[in-house]
């Protein structure tokens, strides 16, 4: 699924941003989809102007399945710059996993081959965030 943001939510100024942005589309859904792991990717050009949103996965309680080629695929055909990507903790708790830093790093490294930066990566509970710049995590 791909969402086009209005001209006033476009801009990624900070994390907040981010979290906000996922945040208000995990309001607007019923409570079983709330109650699923969603892993967004925002995709940007060189000004990190939002181009459009994409829900990549849409997995169960507790994990959502992620791999390079389904992240990547519409960044490179849409000439992405850079992507923030963000996934949402239905438990509530916004500390990363295990696998959330492994999955992230091979992103990360699979974007710096294709030229497509990875800018952050978003942990978005209902009340707060984690993001992985900003802890060092990538």
């Amino acid at each position: 699924m791909v969402i086009h943001l209005n001209d006033t939510t476009n801009i990624i100024s900070d994390e907040k941003s981010v979290w906000k942005v996922c945040k208000d589309l995990l309001e607007a859904e019923d409570a079983v989809d709330q109650d699923k792991e969603h892993f967004w990717v925002f995709h940007l050009d060189s000004r990190n102007k939002i181009k459009f949103l994409e829900l990549v996965s849409l997995g169960i309680l507790n994990s959502s399945i992620v791999h390079p080629r389904e992240v990547f695929t519409r960044a490179v055909g849409e000439r992405s710059a850079q992507v923030i990507i963000a996934h949402n903790h239905p438990s509530g708790d916004q500390s990363p996993s295990a696998d959330d830093i492994a999955v992230t790093k091979r992103l990360a490294k699979a974007g710096e081959i294709l030229g497509i930066e990875v800018l952050d990566h978003i942990v978005v509970t209902q009340t707060t965030f984690t993001s992985f710049r900003e802890r060092s995590l990538l």
